[in-house]
């Protein structure tokens, strides 16, 4: 078996683009091998770092395996005469086939067949001619032309290829670059060219070249030297997208602590850790009190910083960055929110859909009615108004125009500054949360309805436009805001309908789109988050989907129980009624009232409606309490009954009075007992037998 080692050298790749251009690379490498018959024992691996992505493949066969081909020709009366001569038919399909005219065949089906061994290909040959569809394959957003227009397109200029099948050059050639077994190393630590002669080699020449290949190990290197580095009781704020995007910006990363002036800390830590986090990449330090300390670690793709100098220039530019905050932070204090709110009228949402200052009246709109739906006292009514009026001011601040990402925590800090209250404060700042399926949601009932609000309102407004997602693509991250939506619902315990959130988002028209697309986000929701069972999910939903609460609810209850015996045999029995209504023909709204308690037969069919009483009058009295499991152990008491019926009953009787009564009866007791779930989407298919 053999090694393969192929590195593309490139400019340096933009971090966030690595991992994605990692996982496509050993994708189509292995879809290659497949169609090449060449995956067989084969093990593929990929590691990469800004300058280059680099495949290993293990035990790659040296050569497909032969392989015999039947090809089939004309039919024998055609390829021969009278006198078993071979005709021109039977010669040209033998010059086609390669095979001797002797030693064609005669099929089953009467027409001459041709078997012949196609011996295997050579890997190196086969990877030769497939490599250049390999790595120009690689999809990247804004790629480009480097060699003028007509060259293939690529994130970023190739530099080198390494391509060595057990130290032989794999020869092909991309983008105007031939492969070869010259790699080049660190920028700074080990330039190059070195050359290489086998995969081992090339781990060791990257090792003394100042290249560390392992995104792993760099990872770990810079997490060691930054908690080596903190001062005593100090903690990093560990963030693992900036650790991923430090990783896939070095080859050799070295950690640096460095310092700023305590005079600093006045600002809040949200301003700090964002323009630390986002516009230096460094880490944050903090006490063990949670409080940011005036030290930060910086990453350099440099093998140390012996004469401080990488240091001080960090220094110098965090200092001017915090310069620059400060300055936002006084010069936005001059004027209030509330003085604020006139000039969203300049700030755009959405052509079609107007200013911020049109968003925020519809919010506030929204708002109210969710209040009044939620009974919220006036107190709270009054706080979710004020934070609404308030919420999208910071947009118009300097502290925003430079820091976007701090939408929404300034608005929070400026109204805690300027003497707001801390539930409207704290509703402000938390009123974009939560983003879709992750973090948290507002921390308070306040923040909660002004989330919704500004959520609901965002999506009535663009599926009444039409802007609906549409298979993968959602530039307007229209399902994360109506996971959020669902996930505010249920994890603030918000007694609340779908019709009438689909109601208060002035969706118009649009309703039904929006609503089932609300409802597949509940589906996500009960699936993922509460971990229910799809056909459970599927069972709840049928039976019910306006209020998500008590759609989770029911799930719940109905999960705790489905194991049962008694339960799943129940189940079955429903899903035979659910078959012969419809087979019948009947539809399940025929109500338990029409049917005529006269005509029902005495034994099984009469004991059956009389237990169905029972059960009933038991049911109402669990559902007040919304006690579900109760109510679903109440139904199973039934499965004795139902047993005896389907053994002793025959439902579809000649006399057509008698049977459409049955049917009404099985009817109405479908519908009154499948208000929790509907059993028969969790029911077995039932075998094959006479159907009564």
């Amino acid at each position: 078996m053999s090694d393969f080692l192929l590195e593309i050298g490139t400019e340096e790749i933009p971090a966030r683009l690595v991992s994605k251009a990692c996982e496509d690379l050993q994708n189509l490498f292995v879809k290659s091998l497949n169609t090449l018959h060449l995956a067989d024992g084969a093990t593929v691996s990929v590691e990469a770092t800004p300058r280059r992505l680099v495949l290993f493949t293990r035990n790659l066969p040296p050569r497909q395996a032969d392989r015999t081909e039947t090809l089939t020709g004309p039919a024998q009366r055609i390829a021969f005469d009278d006198e078993g001569r071979p005709t021109r038919a039977a010669l040209g399909f033998s010059r086609r086939a390669g095979v001797p005219v002797d030693e064609l065949q005669v099929g089953d089906t009467g027409k001459l067949v041709a078997r012949r061994v196609i011996p295997g290909r050579t890997a190196r040959e086969l990877l030769a001619e497939s490599l250049v569809k390999v790595v120009l394959g690689l999809r990247f957003p804004r790629s480009m032309y480097w060699a003028g227009k007509g060259s293939p397109r690529f994130i970023r200029p190739i530099r080198w290829v390494v391509a060595l099948l057990d130290g032989r050059i794999v020869p092909f050639t991309v983008a105007g670059v031939s492969s070869d077994r010259k790699t080049l190393g660190h920028r700074t630590l080990g330039p190059g060219p070195h050359t290489v002669n086998s995969t081992d080699d090339y781990l060791e020449v990257l090792g003394t070249s100042g290249v560390i290949l392992s995104s792993e190990e760099r990872g770990q290197k810079i997490l060691s030297e930054s908690e080596a580095l903190l001062p005593a009781d100090c903690r990093l704020r560990r963030n693992d997208r900036l650790l991923s995007t430090l990783v896939f910006e070095t080859e050799f990363p070295t950690a640096l602590l460095g310092e700023f002036d305590d005079g600093y800390l006045s600002l809040p830590d949200e301003v700090l850790e964002t323009v630390m986090l986002v516009h230096q990449k460094y880490f944050a330090i903090e006490n063990r009190a949670g409080r940011l300390v005036n030290r930060f670690v910086a990453v350099a793709n440099s093998g140390g910083d012996p004469t401080g100098v990488i240091r001080a220039g960090h220094e110098r530019v965090l200092r001017a960055r915090f310069n620059d905050a400060r300055f936002f932070w006084d010069f936005d204090q001059r004027r209030s929110l509330e003085q604020r709110v006139a000039d969203l009228g300049e700030v755009t949402f959405q052509a079609s859909l107007g200013s911020y200052r049109d968003k925020t009246e519809v919010n506030l709109a929204a708002a109210a009615r969710i209040a009044a739906e939620l009974g919220m006292d006036p107190a709270s009514r009054a706080a979710a108004r004020r934070a609404l009026l308030l919420a999208k001011c910071d947009l118009t601040t300097e502290m925003v125009g430079e820091f976007p990402e701090l939408q929404g925590k300034v608005g929070g800090l400026y109204a805690a500054a300027q003497g707001e209250s801390q539930e409207v404060a704290d509703a402000i700042y938390d009123h974009y949360l939560p983003f879709g399926a992750s973090g948290p949601i507002p921390r308070n009932q306040v923040g909660q309805v002004a989330s919704l609000a500004d959520k609901l309102t965002t999506l009535g407004g663009m599926f009444g436009l039409g802007l609906i997602p549409t298979g993968s693509k959602d530039p307007l991250a229209l399902r994360r805001a109506a996971l959020s939506v669902i996930r505010i619902i249920i994890e603030g315990r918000m007694a609340l309908s779908l019709d009438s959130l689909v109601e208060i988002s002035g969706v118009g028209t649009r309703a039904p789109d929006l609503r089932g697309f609300l409802v597949e986000r509940l589906r996500y929701c009960l699936r993922d988050a509460a971990d229910l069972a799809p056909d459970v999910v599927q069972a709840v939903l049928t039976a019910g989907d306006d209020a998500p609460l008590d759609v989770l609810a029911r799930g719940k209850a109905l999960a705790e129980v489905r194991g049962a015996p008694e339960f799943e045999a129940l189940a079955i029995s429903f899903k035979r009624i659910r078959n012969l209504l419809g087979h019948a023909g009947v539809s399940e709204t025929v109500g338990g009232g029409s049917v005529d308690t006269g005509l029902l037969e005495e034994g099984a069919e009469a004991d059956l409606h009389a237990a169905l009483e029972r059960v009933g009058a038991s049911l109402d009295a669990h559902r007040a309490a919304n006690d579900y499991v109760a109510s679903l152990r109440e139904i199973a008491v039934l499965r004795p009954a139902l047993d005896c019926y389907f053994d002793d009953v025959l439902v579809m009787v000649d006399d057509e009075t008698v049977r459409r009564n049955r049917l009404a009866f099985l009817a109405g007791m479908l519908v009154r007992l499948s208000t929790i779930a509907d059993f028969a989407a969790i029911a077995p298919e039932l075998a094959a037998g006479k159907r009564r």
